[in-house]
Order: C-alpha cells, then sequence, then structure tokens
C-alpha cells in the first residue's frame, strides 16, 4: 500500500462520531485534570479544611470516578452514546461549577445545616457520575466508528487526545492559580464541558451498532461483578497492583500541599504537575519499545519500582526541581507498566470475559486513589504537623511502591495462574 492510499483510507476510515467523540475527550480531561491540580489546595486553604482532611477528600473524588466506570458502561449501552455523552457533560458542567461554588455565600445557608465534610463529600462524587459515561462512550464510539482496518490507529488516538487533556488541564489550571482565585479553574471546567455537551448534541450521530452486539444490563453487571470477584487470584493481584496508584496519585493529593506548605509558598504546584503528562505524551512509544522483550507482568513489576523510588530524589533534597525530577521517574514507570498492563488482564481473563476482566482493570486506579488520600493526608498531618519532618512523607510513600513491588514479585513466584499467558 502506497503512502497516499494509507492517507485515503486513514481520511475515509473513521466516521465523524469518532472525531467529535475524541476532541470532546481533550476538554473532559482538560476540564478533569485541571479541577485535580488545584483541589487539594483549594479545600486545604480556600475551605480550611487540614490536610489530612483535604487530601481524603481529594482522593474521593479520583477515586470514585474509576469505581463508577465499571457501571457506567452498562449504562451507556443500554441508552445509546449520544444520549450518554450529553447527559455526561451535561452532569459534569453542574458537577464541576457546584465544586468551585461550595464556599460560595449562597450556599451559606446549605453549609450551616450540614456538616461541610459531608457537603464537599457529596459534591465530589457527583463528577464520578459524569465521567463514568465519558469513558465507555468514547470508546465504544472508537470501535463502532473506524473501519477494522484503522481501528488500532483510531486506539492510538484516543489516547493521544487523553494526554494532550491531560497537559493542558494542569497548564491552564497553573495560569489561572497565578492571575485569578482557584475557583475560576472550576468555572473553566464548567465552561468547558458544557460546550461539548452542546457540541455532543449539534455534532454527534449515534454510530451504528453491529448486529450480533449484545446489551449488557446491569444486573448482567453485578452478576459480571460476583463471577470476578470469585477469582481469588485475579483479586489479589488487584489488591496487590492498587498499592502502584497509592504511590502514582501522591503527585495530586499530597504533592500540591506539601510543597506550598514545606517547599516554597509561591510554587504553582498545578504547573508542575504538567511534567508527567510530557513525559506519557513523549517519550511512551519510545520506552514500550525499549521493554517489548519483557513480559507483560515483569513490565508492570519494574513499572511499580521506578514509579516507587520517583520519590526518594524529593524525600533526598526537598525543591520545586527535585519535585518535577521526581514526577519525570513517576512518569517513565507510569509508560513502563501501563501498556502492559491492559495486555497483562487481557490475557488472564478466561475465555469470554475478556470485557468483564478489562472493566475490573480500572478498579486499582480508584482503590489507589480513595486509599491513597486517607494515606497522604495521615502522612501530610503526622510527619508535617506533628513531627516537622515532611521530607519523610516520600521516604514512607517510596516504602509502599517498594513494598508492592515485592509483593507483585511473590505473586508471579507463588500464585500466578497457570496458563494466563503473562509470558
Amino acid at each position: 500500500m502506497t503512502f497516499s492510499d494509507r492517507l485515503e483510507e486513514i481520511r475515509t476510515g473513521f466516521e465523524r462520531p469518532f472525531w467529535v467523540a475524541n476532541i470532546s475527550e481533550i476538554f473532559e480531561r482538560l476540564s478533569y485534570y485541571a479541577v485535580f491540580a488545584v483541589l487539594a489546595r483549594y479545600l486545604h486553604e480556600a475551605l480550611q479544611f487540614p490536610s489530612d482532611q483535604s487530601s481524603s477528600l481529594s482522593g474521593l473524588f479520583g477515586g470514585a470516578v474509576w469505581v463508577m466506570a465499571i457501571f457506567g458502561g452498562a449504562l451507556a449501552d443500554r441508552i445509546g452514546f449520544r444520549r450518554a455523552l450529553s447527559l455526561a457533560y451535561f452532569i459534569l458542567s453542574f458537577s464541576y461549577f457546584m465544586v468551585g461554588s461550595i464556599a460560595a455565600p449562597w450556599l451559606e445557608p446549605v453549609r450551616r445545616a450540614v456538616p461541610l465534610g459531608l457537603m464537599a463529600g457529596v459534591i465530589l462524587f457527583l463528577p464520578a457520575l459524569g465521567v463514568a459515561l465519558v469513558k465507555p462512550s468514547v470508546v465504544g464510539t472508537t470501535a463502532r466508528a473506524s473501519k477494522e482496518s484503522v481501528r488500532s490507529l483510531g486506539y492510538s488516538i484516543y489516547y493521544t487526545m487523553v494526554n494532550i487533556g491531560s497537559f493542558l488541564g494542569p497548564f491552564l489550571a497553573g495560569w489561572i492559580q497565578e492571575r485569578m482565585r482557584a475557583e475560576n479553574v472550576f468555572r473553566l471546567a464548567a465552561l468547558s464541558v458544557f460546550l461539548m455537551f452542546l457540541g455532543v448534541l449539534i455534532f454527534f450521530r449515534e454510530p451504528r451498532r453491529e448486529r450480533e452486539h449484545e446489551i449488557t444490563s446491569l444486573g448482567q453487571v453485578v452478576r459480571n461483578l460476583a463471577m470476578a470477584l470469585g477469582n481469588w487470584r485475579f483479586v489479589l493481584f488487584l489488591l496487590i497492583f492498587s498499592g502502584y496508584w497509592i504511590v502514582f496519585w501522591q503527585q495530586y493529593l499530597s504533592l500540591p500541599i506539601y510543597l506550598h506548605d514545606y517547599v516554597d509558598a509561591r510554587a504553582n504546584t498545578a504547573m508542575i504537575l504538567i511534567a508527567d503528562p510530557i513525559i506519557v505524551i513523549t517519550l511512551t512509544v519510545a520506552v514500550t519499545a525499549l521493554t517489548q522483550e519483557i513480559t507483560s507482568f515483569g513490565a508492570i513489576t519494574l513499572g511499580t519500582l521506578i514509579t516507587g523510588v520517583g520519590w526518594i530524589v524529593l524525600g533526598v533534597h526537598p525543591r520545586v526541581w527535585t519535585a518535577v525530577v521526581s514526577l519525570i521517574i513517576v512518569a517513565l514507570g507510569e509508560i513502563t507498566q501501563q501498556p502492559r498492563y491492559y495486555e497483562y488482564i487481557s490475557r488472564l481473563a478466561p475465555p469470554g470475559q475478556q470485557g468483564t476482566y478489562m472493566g475490573f482493570a480500572f478498579l486499582p486506579i480508584g482503590i489507589g486513589s480513595l486509599i491513597g488520600g486517607r494515606f497522604g493526608g495521615f502522612l501530610l498531618h503526622h510527619f508535617g504537623d506533628v513531627q516537622h519532618q515532611p521530607e519523610r512523607i516520600w521516604w514512607v510513600i517510596t516504602g509502599v511502591g517498594i513494598l508492592t513491588t515485592l509483593g507483585l514479585w511473590l505473586y508471579d513466584k507463588v500464585f500466578m495462574p497457570s496458563g494466563s499467558g503473562a509470558e
């Protein structure tokens, strides 16, 4: 096939819903990561939550998204991707506006009637309802609105859009953080997804459904959940690997408060967070090529170790620039394990259950955020407020990464399911 033929195949291989859905994903991820980049400091400084509670609430925001995604796919399938996307973006625009309005005067009667922690927790859970519908809808549209010959390219485009959004979100949040109040970040996020709500209504058309495609009911999702949870080896692996995400998410849950309170109060903590997506965007292909001879499980274990030890740099020499170095190393660990993780899960799944198992592949991400928020908050309080040795936080986080690596190694040697295809 000539180069011009390939270009023509790409030009005609994607239907309009593919481009609408994937472009909207840029703005959805932009909004999500813009909010996540400033959330911990917003809760700590604007709403006066203690550092431990700020981290815990941020963990709820990040974790609920991935847990709800298990059920979001079934709902999106039943109501259609157009309805699911428009509903999701409407929910997200309302939710992000509410997050930025927790301290607003017009909500004062609610703050007097309800404990602030409960009120914030309920509001921070709302975005999960929207994001849980977006991801399966965009991925499903990518599958349905792409010809077979360019479908793998379609998923690459999707992954690129995700990372562009994850870069732009913290970048714009940092720009706003230097010039305006933090509440404006949430307004930007709300506006971004509201424009996508309008865009979906105007430009998106429901992609065709394959005739043999069977819609999974919510009841079947619950039965699939029970089936997967009955595989104790699979559950054990997910629980062990959750340790990776406890370590990874500290860049959003603990690092912004740590840098502002203990390193440099003038640091633009949101802008610092763009180090991770820059590395992911620029080096994923190269790192994947370098590690292709390693087994999928070996790459998962190596990536976990790299991410864990990355935080040592900040623990040894607490500075803003060492935080950036730590984030670069953390990102290298991420791109070492992440593509191979989904490969491993797909091979671990019994015949006919790949879809179910891939759905549960997101669980460690959510568990890591939920536990990581509480854990990071405890470390901030214990080593920062009580012992006044905040740099020790990163030694403990590194210890969790090393223990997770050891747990994965033991799992490989003792509990690895025979015939899992990990090699």
